[in-house]
């Protein structure tokens, strides 16, 4: 967790005013103290809220934003790079799936965050309390930090319950924040509550509904290498982020969020959706800055035979859905008798932060039927699951530069994938640079 801190801290890079919460240092606000004193005293923490002067834009750059991707990236993790399994049956999200429900979840929340402020103000003279769009929009972004860190249990689906604890603490700092920021009296607080946690809960069903649409149907964060970065020390090594790409888009983020607070003032319906969805494709902007190295050169990097196996057949994809960077090259292997598929995946800078996600994940497990670990070596992260009649192996490796390479096949023991992976040229992946 405190990698996962200092990484969201170090990557946004903010210089705001001193006062009992922001500071500056090396231009960064302090989000770390906040996200403590609201988990651990959160009756005290709201009266300093009450009192703090904010508006939209800081809110969402500086904080929302940031613990927003917690979920998002660490979900994608755990679905599309680690997966979820039980009783000899294993299931995990494509990777283009995965990336694609990322950037939805993410831009969701932030939307939901924005549309459920505009709910608790709205109800407020219904429960003797004051309207105030900013204490309303201060109210919910707060209140979701328990959820939004919570989503650091994504990482393992098999701990995705603890999560949904960590939601129910939002509804508790919810229920403390509502009469000190909504001023309604103390008596009205619970059904104030109830009936806001039915609204949220109506609107993420909505809102899940309209994210299907834009998730694709069938099978980066950062800069380049010129640009200015930083780099986060693991126990795997160091994971080095440029930070050029990402600072332009949060400068487009907060011009959003200005568009989206003025909308709002405006009380025009038209304006409120054309900035939220100005600000929704901002938010995408955020994941998907930085370029992806070209299918083709991922698809130069595919052997023509593996073994006894020759190539059969080869797929290559360029681009991703909304607007996040991706490639993808891969190929089928056949000797007649049994098929391998490798896949090589670029994600651009978003594999930088999913690498770090990922050693955060490292451990084992194992039953009578089946085995899976995932660990790190000589700064790559490594992946592997395989039944023990031999029925199904699969091997996957995060390289250093974030391109994800995976065997998997059928009637193959798990040994024999790794030895098939050792005939992948990996330095000359990890030797692709991407475009700046």
């Amino acid at each position: 967790m405190a990698a996962m801190y200092y990484l969201i801290v170090r990557t946004f890079p903010v210089c705001v005013s001193h006062t009992d919460f922001f500071h500056c240092r090396e231009g960064t606000m302090d989000i770390i103290e906040r996200a403590k004193s609201i988990l651990l005293q959160p009756r005290q923490t709201w009266d300093t809220i009450e009192a703090e002067q904010a508006d939209a834009a800081g809110l969402y750059t500086r904080y929302v934003m940031i613990l927003a991707a917690i979920p998002a990236v660490c979900g994608f993790v755990g679905m599309s790079l680690i997966g979820v399994g039980g009783f000899g049956v294993s299931l995990r999200v494509p990777l283009l799936s995965g990336l694609a429900g990322m950037v939805v979840s993410y831009v969701m929340s932030l939307v939901g965050v924005f549309v459920l402020a505009l709910i608790v103000d709205a109800l407020a003279p219904a429960f003797g309390g004051q309207k105030s769009t900013i204490q309303a929009l201060k109210l919910v972004v707060y209140a979701s930090t328990a959820a939004m860190l919570g989503g650091v249990f994504s990482l393992l689906p098999s701990l995705a319950m603890l999560g949904l604890l960590a939601a129910l603490y939002s509804v508790y700092l919810l229920y403390t924040g509502l009469p000190v920021l909504m001023k309604n009296p103390g008596e009205k607080t619970l059904a104030y509550t109830a009936v806001v946690l039915v609204a949220a809960i109506v609107m993420g069903l909505v809102m899940g509904a309209v994210g299907s649409i834009f998730m694709p149907r069938g099978g980066a964060l950062l800069g380049s290498a010129g640009a200015p970065s930083i780099s986060v020390e693991t126990p795997g090594g160091s994971v080095r982020i440029d930070t050029a790409g990402l600072e332009a888009a949060s400068k487009k983020i907060e011009e959003a969020a200005r568009q989206m607070e003025q909308a709002q003032k405006s009380q025009d319906p038209a304006a409120i959706a054309a900035a939220t969805g100005n600000a929704a494709a901002a938010a995408a902007g955020m994941l998907g800055g930085g370029q992806v190295i070209p299918a083709q050169s991922l698809k130069a990097e595919l052997p023509e035979q593996l073994a006894d196996m020759a190539r059969t057949g080869f797929d290559v994809q360029d681009g991703a859905a909304l607007g996040l960077p991706t490639s993808q090259a891969s190929a089928q292997y056949s000797n007649g008798q049994t098929e391998v598929r490798l896949e090589i995946t670029d994600m651009g800078g978003l594999g930088q932060m999913a690498a770090l996600a990922m050693g955060m994940a490292q451990g084992e497990k194992e039953d009578p039927h089946h085995a899976e670990k995932t660990w790190q070596e000589g700064g790559r992260t490594l992946h592997q699951r395989y039944q023990k009649d031999g029925s199904h192996a699969e091997f996957r490796v995060m390289l250093k530069n974030g391109i994800v390479v995976s065997l998997d096949a059928d009637g193959m023991g798990i040994g024999v994938v790794r030895s098939l992976m050792s005939q992948v040229n990996l330095s000359a992946l990890e030797g692709l640079q991407r475009k700046s």
